[in-house]
C-alpha cells in the first residue's frame, strides 16, 4: 500500500518528502485541536504546555508530536471517552493523532465550532451590547447594526450587510433562530435574556461546549440501548429505544432552590390515577398558606386528612384555617381524579430524593421557555405517549391496562417486565445533529465557577 501511495505521488510530481512534510502539518492541525478541548475544559498545565508548544513550534517533530499523541490519548480514556489504538511504529504521527481522537459522533463538529469560536475571539472585538431597552420588530435603534453583525459571526444572520440600524425581517429570522438554540422564549423581541447571550463572548462559548461535550460524551458511552433520559437545564426528555429516539418532550423541572437532583436510577412500575401525599416540606410552604386563606381549600381541591396514626380527620372550613395558624398535625392526601397535581400518570424509581415522574394539571406551562417550576419531581407534557409505550413494551399486566383506561378515580399500580433506566443529567451546552451549537441557561449556578476537576487519575 505504501509502495503504491508512493508512486502515485511521483507519478504526481509530488516526493515522498513533501507528502511527509503535509502529514506532520496535519498531525500538528489536528492534534492542536484536540488540545484546545482538552485545555478549555480543564485547564491542566500539562495540556497548557502541549498546546503552546504546537502553537509555536510547527510542526514538531514525529517523536514529539507521536508522544503528546499518547497522552491526550491516555487523558481520553481516563474520562472513559474511547479512542482508536495508537500505531506501534511512530514513523507516522498523523495516523497516531488520528487514531488518539475520541470515537464519538460529534466530536468533530464540535472541535470545529471550538476552533471557529477561538479563532472569533481573538479576530473581532466583543463588547457589551446595551440598548438601553428591548428592541422588536420596526424599530430603528444605534445597536442594531452591531447586533446583526454578531448574529451574523455566531452563524445566525446570513452573510452580506449588516450596516442597516433597522430591525427587518431578516434580522428577527436570525434573532428567532439565535433565541431558540438558547432555549429562549421565541418571540424576535431582544430583551435582557437575549442580550445575556449575545454578550457571551466566543471562547466562554467555547469552554462550555468543551466542558459539556467531555461530560456528555463520558455519560453517553456507559448507557444501553434504553433508557429514558433528562437533561435538566433543556428541560427535555428523551426516551431511547434501540438506539432510537422513540419520544421527546418538554418537562418541567425543580425550581432553583428546589432542585432536581443529578441522578441515574430504574422506573420499575407505573401508577394510573395516583393520590398524592402531600410532602412535609411542600405542606409547610405551600399548601398551608392558602389554607390560612381559605379553609376550603382542602375540600375544594380534593384532599383528605389524616393524623399520624392513619385515622382520617375532618374539620369545618373554618376550623382548617384556623388549626393552619399553627403546627399542623395531619397529613395530606390529595384523591385521585381530574384535579389531581400528579395528574394521571407517576413512574416511580427508587431514589433517595423522592422524586419521581409526572403528569400535571397544570398544561399550560410546557408553553414557558423559562420551566424550572416545580418542587424538584418532573413533570412531562407528553405523558399520555410515554405511558402508552410503557403499557406495550414493558408493563406485564396488559389486560388490566385496556380495562383501566375508562378508570379515572381508582388507584392501579401496574409492574413492568424489566425495569426502564433513566438518568436526569445536566448538560448545557451540544453540538446538535445539524451541526448547531446548542446553549441553555445555567439554571442551577452549577457552571459559575468554571474550573473543572477532570479525573485524570480515574
Amino acid at each position: 500500500m505504501v509502495v503504491r501511495l508512493l508512486c502515485i505521488l511521483l507519478l504526481l510530481g509530488l516526493p515522498p518528502q513533501a507528502f511527509a512534510d503535509e502529514r506532520l502539518a496535519a498531525a500538528n492541525e489536528s492534534l492542536l485541536n484536540q488540545l484546545e478541548v482538552i485545555t478549555l475544559a480543564s485547564g491542566k498545565s500539562q495540556f497548557s504546555a502541549y498546546r503552546q508548544q504546537l502553537s509555536d513550534e510547527q510542526p514538531l517533530s514525529p517523536a514529539r508530536i507521536y508522544s503528546i499523541a499518547e497522552a491526550v490519548s491516555q487523558f481520553w480514556h481516563q474520562q472513559g471517552i474511547a479512542t482508536g489504538i495508537l500505531p506501534r511504529t511512530k514513523n507516522d504521527p498523523y495516523a497516531a493523532v488520528i487514531a488518539s481522537e475520541p470515537q464519538v459522533p460529534d466530536y468533530l463538529m464540535l472541535s470545529n465550532r471550538v476552533r471557529y469560536l477561538l479563532w472569533l475571539a481573538q479576530h473581532q472585538p466583543w463588547g457589551m451590547i446595551s440598548p438601553q431597552g428591548w428592541l422588536k420588530p420596526g424599530d430603528t435603534h444605534g445597536a442594531i447594526s452591531e447586533i446583526r453583525g454578531r448574529l451574523q459571526a455566531l452563524g445566525d444572520y446570513p452573510q452580506g450587510e449588516t450596516g442597516s440600524y433597522f430591525y427587518d425581517a431578516l434580522l428577527e429570522e436570525a434573532v428567532l433562530r439565535f433565541q431558540a438554540r438558547h432555549g429562549l422564549k421565541q418571540d424576535g423581541i431582544i430583551g435582557p435574556a437575549t442580550l445575556r447571550w449575545l454578550n457571551r463572548d466566543p471562547k466562554a462559548r467555547a469552554q462550555l461546549l468543551a466542558y459539556n461535550f467531555i461530560r456528555r460524551a463520558e455519560f453517553l458511552a456507559n448507557l444501553g440501548d434504553r433508557y429514558l433520559l433528562i437533561n435538566i437545564p433543556a428541560y427535555e426528555m428523551l426516551l431511547v429505544d434501540d438506539n432510537r429516539v422513540a419520544l421527546r418532550s418538554k418537562v418541567i423541572v425543580g425550581k432553583p432552590y428546589r432542585q432536581t437532583p443529578i441522578i441515574s436510577g430504574e422506573i420499575k412500575n407505573l401508577v394510573l390515577n395516583p393520590s398524592w401525599r402531600v410532602p412535609r416540606r411542600l405542606l409547610t410552604h405551600d399548601l398551608l398558606p392558602k389554607v390560612r386563606e381559605d379553609g376550603s381549600y382542602i375540600t375544594s381541591r380534593n384532599f383528605e386528612v389524616f393524623d399520624y396514626q392513619g385515622d382520617r380527620v375532618t374539620k369545618s372550613d373554618d376550623e382548617w384555617a384556623d388549626i393552619a395558624k399553627g403546627k399542623f398535625p395531619y397529613r395530606l392526601v390529595q384523591k385521585p381524579g381530574v384535579g389531581n397535581t400528579l395528574g394521571r400518570y407517576k413512574f416511580f424509581f427508587p431514589n433517595e430524593y423522592s422524586v419521581y415522574l409526572h403528569d400535571t394539571s397544570d398544561k399550560e406551562l410546557f408553553a414557558r421557555s423559562d420551566r424550572a417550576l416545580s418542587s424538584g419531581c418532573i413533570r412531562v407534557e407528553k405523558v399520555e405517549q410515554l405511558a402508552n409505550w410503557m403499557a406495550s413494551h414493558l408493563v406485564r399486566d396488559k389486560q388490566t391496562w385496556v380495562r383501566m383506561q375508562i378508570e379515572r378515580e381508582k388507584t392501579q399500580w401496574f409492574a413492568f417486565d424489566s425495569g426502564l433506566p433513566i438518568h436526569l443529567v445536566y448538560w448545557t451546552s451540544w453540538v446538535d445533529g445539524n451541526n448547531i451549537a446548542q446553549f441553555r441557561e445555567d439554571i442551577y449556578k452549577k457552571n459559575q465557577n468554571f474550573s473543572l476537576d477532570l479525573q485524570a487519575s480515574k
